[in-house]
């Protein structure tokens, strides 16, 4: 009986629950019931312990937990191998599944270290200035919402669907409750009960129910989410639901998806990009023997080459062989369940209304399907509107790229399509026609293709969901999956209260200049708005032909002063905008060996006034952002950096960015 994890305790049910079968042989491999499980403790365990321990966290110190978490799964891949198999994986399947999984913890880790702050709220954008004088200002920024992620997700993958949409919303600082599908639930469970048993995930932070979900969305409210993964038919049901409805409850939902692959006129049956488009459909319908939300279900191919697309697919498709998973030899498992068989065969047959099979044959055996490849006759309905979740793709002929596109289209929103084109026209063509269906386009050729992920593969850097049919809700995407969790709030107030939210110094608010220099201070020592303001410097036109010189930047508003006399923006000579920023340097900087380690890049440099011969430029320099790395002595800190002239006007702006020694003895 597979267990739940609920409240901080393992939850059995009392009663005998409904048998889960080796898709291969039928054997028995687990029970599962949710009978008696108490899923208003679950959220309010949720609400009460977990997310308060999870907001606790700063984004690096979550994202730290998810990486320990990843090689904590990857060290014992072996056990989550040997009971995918019984779900009717193969090796290759598996991979897909588990090690996507995992690779999808370490993306979300990774980014979450490089492009989150160390801290628990994100800021959005510019500040924003309300009034004239300056002391009325706005800044948008991201927090973690007091809720609980609750994520539905499908049988085909056990793993990488919950590790997916686990990531980035334990880096939001939610809780998430996982509900997997029943028929693959027990790889789920085993993987969360090894989560759990190491400790390594604040309590409440990760709950699971085997089984039905029951009354769960009746216990949610407007702070929290539902992602589902599933059937259009199930989240029209949830739509539906009075929370959903009318509670602010968030849904978002990946559900049917008709994807297509786009062969592209310019292709010819000798040139790479035909054996690409080939082998990119044969691996969709066989990797998880088809059973993908991604998988190529519409091949769309020139007429005049239709034929030699059908030849091409069933030789490659001739090399796969269908069986048990377990022998080696094997390229492709059955599918999930014999209810699964069902519904394949059911729709292959409301396909055949508008199509024939001309590759394979409808043979049933257990939860076996072969390969099958139909072509479409014109004008065919049902491509569009039925989808096969399994090893199945219907071959489609156009005669124009404008037919290639409203072909595509037809499928009502999907998740992903692909083109396979050397020609730059058509791929501009063929991307924006697809764009607005689609919520991923790979674009096939020569150049791409050996580091390829291949039409299929969603990737944790880019948006995983499509519009229309497809259920018009977007998981993965890097940070914006993490975005997506948070509450972005417009927040108004003077730049010193701003400055105090934010914790990044806002221009306006308070400025401390003290005796030492702020490059003498270590990361514990230095505070916001600590600031330098140094002395002159006057720039000569010495100055100015010396660094054109050196550099080679002979640019004509720096060396002929004709010429730059007739240029309406400066009316003569003026210094090398990186000449500035250079001798702006030699003014701020502290040689001494100090806790300042290096200086990594400036940001958002602008030339603002230009500087002459004769000027003279000072700067101030202003602690704008500290943070801390976890795993280093050393933290990042931002400088506002203003470059003005004699007359007080600024010439230049960016900030700084240094490395600075968490602690420094002199």
């Amino acid at each position: 009986m597979l267990e739940s994890y609920a409240a901080g305790r393992w939850f059995r049910a009392a009663d005998e629950g409904e048998p889960l079968r080796d898709a291969t042989t039928g054997e028995e491999v687990a029970r599962i019931s949710s009978r008696g499980l108490d899923v208003t403790a679950m959220v309010q365990h949720a609400r009460q312990t977990g997310g308060p321990a999870l907001r606790a966290l700063t984004f690096h110190e979550r994202a730290a937990a998810l990486k320990a978490v990843a090689k904590l799964l990857m060290a014992g891949k072996d056990e989550f191998y040997a009971l995918s198999v019984r779900t009717g994986a193969t090796t290759r399947d598996t991979a897909v599944d588990v090690d996507g999984g995992i690779g999808t913890l370490f993306s979300f880790a990774g980014k979450g270290t490089r492009e989150l702050p160390n801290d628990t709220i994100v800021l959005d954008g510019a500040v924003e200035r309300l009034g004239k004088g300056g002391t009325f200002v706005g800044q948008h920024i991201y927090t973690s919402r007091p809720g609980v992620a609750v994520q539905i997700n499908a049988f085909n993958f056990p793993v990488w669907g919950m590790l997916e949409k686990l990531a980035p919303a334990f880096l939001a600082g939610l809780p998430t409750i996982v509900k997997p599908a029943s028929q693959t639930a027990y790889l789920t469970e085993l993987v969360v009960r090894r989560i759990i048993e190491s400790g390594l995930l604040p309590e409440g932070s990760l709950q699971l129910i085997a089984g039905s979900a029951g009354s769960l969305l009746d216990e949610l409210d407007l702070q929290d989410s539902v992602a589902f993964t599933g059937s259009a038919h199930t989240a029209g049901i949830l739509r539906r639901h009075p929370n959903v409805i009318d509670g602010g409850v968030r849904l978002g939902v990946e559900a049917d998806s008709l994807n297509c692959s786009i062969l592209g006129p310019d292709v010819r049956a000798d040139d790479p990009e035909f054996d690409l488009f080939i082998k990119g459909v044969v691996t969709e319908m066989t990797v998880k023997a088809g059973q993908k939300c991604t998988a190529i279900r519409r091949v769309i191919v020139p007429s005049q080459i239709a034929g030699q697309v059908e030849d091409a697919l069933a030789a490659r498709l001739a090399k796969i062989t269908v069986g048990d998973p377990r022998d080696p030899e094997v390229r492709m498992g059955p599918l999930a369940s014999v209810g699964q068989r069902d519904e394949v065969v059911k729709a292959v047959e409301a396909l055949r209304a508008g199509s024939e099979i001309v590759i394979g044959s409808l043979e049933e055996r257990g939860a076996f399907v072969n390969p099958l490849v139909l072509r479409a006759a014109p004008g065919a309905v049902e491509p569009h509107n039925v989808e096969p979740f399994g090893p199945v793709s219907t071959v489609l002929t156009y005669d124009g790229l404008n037919e290639a596109v409203t072909l595509a289209a037809r499928g009502r929103g999907s998740l992903v399509a692909s083109v396979a084109t050397h020609d730059p026209e058509v791929a501009r063509t063929v991307v924006l026609g697809l764009a607005p269906w689609h919520g991923r386009v790979l674009v096939l050729d020569r150049d791409d293709a050996k580091e390829s992920t291949g039409h299929g593969s969603p990737l944790p850097m880019l948006v995983h969901g499509g519009p229309g049919r497809a259920g018009g809700g977007e998981e993965l995407g890097g940070i914006r999956a993490v975005l997506h969790h948070l509450q972005r709030t417009a927040i108004q107030a003077s730049p010193d209260l701003l400055t105090a939210v934010t914790g990044q110094w806002t221009t306006g608010a308070q400025q401390r200049a003290e005796d030492v220099h702020p490059f003498r201070k270590s990361l514990a020592d230095l505070r916001i708005g600590d600031t330098i303001r140094s002395g002159t410097r006057v720039v000569s036109l010495a100055d100015i032909d010396h660094f054109a010189e050196f550099t080679g930047d002979t640019f004509y508003a720096h060396t002929d002063p004709e010429a730059a006399a007739r240029n309406p923006l400066f009316g003569g000579i003026v210094a090398h905008g990186y000449l500035v920023v250079s001798l702006a340097a030699g003014l701020f900087v502290e040689p001494s060996p100090g806790p300042v380690l290096a200086n990594y890049g400036v940001d958002n440099l602008r030339f603002l006034t230009p500087v002459k011969a004769g000027d003279a430029i000072a700067v101030t320099l202003t602690v704008k952002q500290i943070k801390p790395r976890n795993s280093a002595d050393y933290g990042e800190v931002r400088w506002d950096a203003v470059v003005t002239n004699q007359n007080g006007e600024a010439v230049a702006t960016y900030d700084v960015l240094t490395l600075v020694a968490k602690t420094w003895e002199s």
